[in-house]
């Protein structure tokens, strides 16, 4: 199994030579990096198989080393925040992280964080976890859904709009998915949180919201209804 490669980029010199050390025990290859340009250059260099980004970072911030990242790759990224309900939380999602871990956190807690984002994507998940992604996720038979202009390929894992493909990125994919098995029934909030990102142990709401939103702004703001007090619905 090949090592799984962290680019880990943290300002605070006790926290990421604490936390490049945390990571390693557990097996995965770590490149830490001090600012936000020396991870874009780690990154452009080194194609981690996952990024984990530091709001708070000189040369260039997390959000905005974020959505330089997404504009080349749909490599998993989680961010760090040093606060639950700040905005940058939101700010991240937007820019197109997969997730979000709150400092200060346990080790474990971020292993096992990491572990969640790499299966959906289908990596291998550090020594002691298993591959998976979005091939894992149940889907209908049909090897092709419609829903009005919109074709899932649940195969080749494509998505087109009036004939035009859609770039989704995996975490996006596994929503549409999750969705597209069961169009017009509401899925709850937890329900996606623990079907598409994996969470055992409950999660941040806020994530699924950002998420359907940008799905929307992908597949059209009228396909995905939000059923109030309840969750979110595809409209067939």
């Amino acid at each position: 199994m090949a090592d799984t490669h962290v680019l880990f980029v943290e300002d605070d010199d006790v926290i990421r030579e604490a936390t490049q050390l945390a990571l390693e025990r557990d097996g995965f290859v770590v490149t830490a990096m001090p600012d936000g340009l020396a991870g874009l250059e780690a990154f452009r260099a080194d194609r981690p198989d996952i990024a984990l980004l530091d709001v708070m970072v000189p040369g260039l911030d997390g959000v905005s080393l974020c959505r330089r990242i997404r504009d080349e790759s749909t490599v998993p990224v989680i961010m760090l925040s040093a606060r639950a309900d700040s905005i940058d939380v939101v700010l991240g999602l937007e820019a197109g992280a997969d997730d979000y871990v709150t400092k200060p956190f346990d080790g474990a807690v971020l292993v096992a964080r990491i572990r969640a984002v790499l299966r959906r994507f289908g990596h291998a998940s550090g020594p002691d976890g298993a591959g998976g992604g979005a091939a894992d996720a149940d889907v209908p038979a049909e090897a092709v859904l419609r829903f009005g202009d919109l074709e899932v390929d649940t195969e080749g894992m494509e998505v087109r709009k009036g004939g035009v493909n859609v770039a989704l990125t995996p975490t996006e994919m596994r929503l549409l998915l999750e969705f597209s098995n069961a169009p017009g029934t509401v899925l709850s909030r937890d329900r996606l949180l623990e079907r598409v990102w994996d969470y055992g142990w409950g999660g941040d709401t806020r994530v699924v919201d950002v998420h359907v939103q940008r799905l929307r702004g992908k597949i059209g703001q009228d396909r995905i209804e939000t059923v109030r007090g309840f969750g979110y619905k595809l409209r067939g």
